[in-house]
């Protein structure tokens, strides 16, 4: 019995993620499609130009990194080729890995103790003596 219960669950787990695929999909496809009818299709960042044979190299990047932040106007959108859209990302990542407000502790710690110079100035003043 408790097998039957299991696969149940199994599935209503599938089903869900299931209808979730599906509702990110139709809101990708409602905020791409209205991106490239405002936009031309060029990289905003490599300037590299798409047409309908190479259109699914040109994905929609969410400026502000909010997927669900879609303004009809645009405002939010830039068209990028999918190498500048992984490098924008990348590139945010590393920022948000190294910025003071990431959310990590907040020490006034310095993130490394080792000083290759501690000693280098008395040295010096050492041999002008």
């Amino acid at each position: 019995m408790a097998g039957k219960k299991h696969g149940s669950d199994a599935e209503e787990l599938q089903k869900i993620v299931a209808e979730a695929r599906m509702e990110q999909a139709e809101r990708e496809k409602g905020y791409r499609a209205r991106a490239l009818k405002m936009y031309p299709w060029v990289c905003g960042h490599c300037g590299k130009e798409f047409n309908h044979k190479n259109l699914q190299m040109l994905e929609v990047h969410h400026r502000d990194h909010n997927h669900d932040n879609n303004p009809p106007d645009g405002s939010n959108w830039e068209l990028l080729c999918t190498y500048c859209h992984e490098n924008q990302h990348a590139r945010h990542g590393a920022a948000a890995a190294y910025s003071s407000d990431s959310g990590g502790s907040e020490s006034s710690e310095p993130l490394t103790t080792h000083q290759p110079f501690a000693g280098l100035a008395d040295l010096l003043n050492k041999n002008k003596s």
